[in-house]
């Protein structure tokens, strides 16, 4: 006993230590988050002067929330030394609220003071930021001659359809480059009047747009090699079309095929003859669409002599034979429904759900096969249906022993067998019961 008590002693001044520094906690985490919101409120307002209002609202909103919250903490505090007696677990509780009310502050503003930190280092490098863009607007502008000459001599080669994609590039790289110096310049004026968020703006503008002017100039060079490897490519699928368009000969020829062998006959008749300025990208996108329409095409007729439609007279064959066992089966549940039990039910009924879709599947050729597998799946249901069901029945009859005796039916030796027969026809688990009461 006294082992017991002091156990409990050992944990009650555990839980009182725990709820002790938990209390320690609490207010420290309080201090520490009042500072820290008095102290971020300073560098809000040098930011603010540096940076402006925009690239400041971030910090200022959540400055604005950690107040809100904070308020929350110390009215918990406030509560906590009132003169209204608190019992241990409300104690508890309040401070484990402040501690993460406080925690989730510290957290917040040390996101937000980052972020701000990093815009900070980048506005206090727009000198060096725009040295940079000048310096990469003035090396792209001795690119654009070359640029401009690589798409006039392209264009003798291939298609405007084809150099649509860069025959503007040169043209607007160039205006790109003069609106990224002139955002430079302006950058630098706002910044000299302390107009530093249109400094900022400027600034971002003109780096983004030396950035597109690049992407531009590059596009021009590499167009030239894309288009040679669709060329490479084009002649291989050339070669391969023709091929398949000799191959699909030998497969039987139903309409499908015809017509995609046609197509891609006409994919390769309408190739630029060599030496004229063609689009090898187009070219090479359509005679890919045509070969793989006739490989699909050539696959299903391959599948259609493998397996052939089955005629309507087979398909309305298999849907009587599917009628006939749903009947019968469907007649035998009916009969004895206080002997059958949930398997021949669900296979009947799934049976029935089958056979309503499967008429619509009939006309069409293409759905000829669906329709089939559908009727027999139907009378293959139906049959377990009905082996389930007998099973049940042979399962639920008792020993034949009619009313008044071995083998009495109505009065007659050799009928119909006893009460439960009866009661299984009569239909119903309720019905039946009430009859084997009564003839027990």
């Amino acid at each position: 006993m006294a082992g017991f008590w002091g156990r409990r002693k050992r944990e009650q001044d555990e839980l009182a230590a725990q709820d002790a520094d938990l209390a320690r906690r609490a207010e420290q985490a309080l201090v520490a988050a009042d500072e820290r919101i008095r102290t971020t409120t300073d560098e809000l307002a040098f930011a603010q002067a540096e940076l402006g209002e925009s690239l400041t609202s971030d910090l200022k909103a959540a400055l604005d929330a950690v107040r809100i919250h904070l308020r929350e903490a110390f009215q918990l505090h406030q509560l906590n030394h009132d003169e209204i007696p608190d019992t241990v677990e409300e104690l508890r509780t309040r401070n484990a609220r402040i501690v993460q009310l406080c925690e989730w502050a510290e957290g917040l503003l040390d996101e937000k003071t980052g972020d701000l930190a990093q815009n900070i280092a980048k506005v206090r490098r727009a000198p060096e930021i725009v040295a940079q863009v000048r310096r990469d607007a003035d090396d792209l502008s001795q690119r654009v001659p070359q640029a401009r000459a690589t798409i006039e001599r392209l264009s003798s080669r291939y298609a405007e359809s084809a150099m649509h994609r860069i025959s503007s590039s040169a043209d607007e790289a160039e205006q790109l480059l003069a609106f990224a110096k002139h955002s430079a310049d302006v950058s630098e004026r706002r910044r000299a009047a302390r107009r530093n968020e249109e400094a900022n703006l400027a600034l971002e503008t003109a780096t983004e747009a030396v950035r597109r002017a690049e992407a531009l100039i590059d596009a021009v060079e590499d167009f030239e090699i894309q288009a040679l490897r669709a060329e490479s490519t084009l002649s291989d699928v050339v070669a391969d079309s023709r091929g398949d368009i000799v191959a699909a000969r030998s497969v039987p020829q139903t309409p499908q095929v015809t017509a995609a062998a046609a197509e891609l006959e006409a994919a390769l008749s309408s190739l630029a003859p060599v030496g004229t300025p063609n689009d090898p990208f187009a070219e090479l996108t359509r005679l890919r669409t045509a070969n793989a329409a006739l490989d699909e095409a050539v696959a299903k007729a391959r599948h259609r002599a493998e397996h052939p439609l089955p005629s309507i007279a087979q398909v309305q064959h298999a849907l009587d034979d599917a009628d006939r066992q749903l009947g019968v089966a469907r007649s035998l549940i009916a009969g004895h429904r206080g002997w059958i039990g949930a398997d021949a039910r669900t296979r009947l009924a799934e049976a029935e759900r089958l056979r309503v879709d499967a008429p619509a599947l009939l006309p069409a050729e293409d759905t000829r096969e669906d329709a089939l597998h559908a009727a027999r799946r139907v009378a293959q249901l139906a049959s377990e249906a009905l082996q389930l069901a007998q099973r049940d029945i042979d399962s639920s009859r008792p020993p034949d022993q009619g009313w008044g005796g071995p083998g009495w039916s109505g009065g007659r030796r050799g009928g119909m067998g006893g009460g439960d027969i009866v009661s299984g026809m009569l239909g119903g688990l309720v019905i039946g019961s009430l009859l084997d009461g009564f003839l027990d």
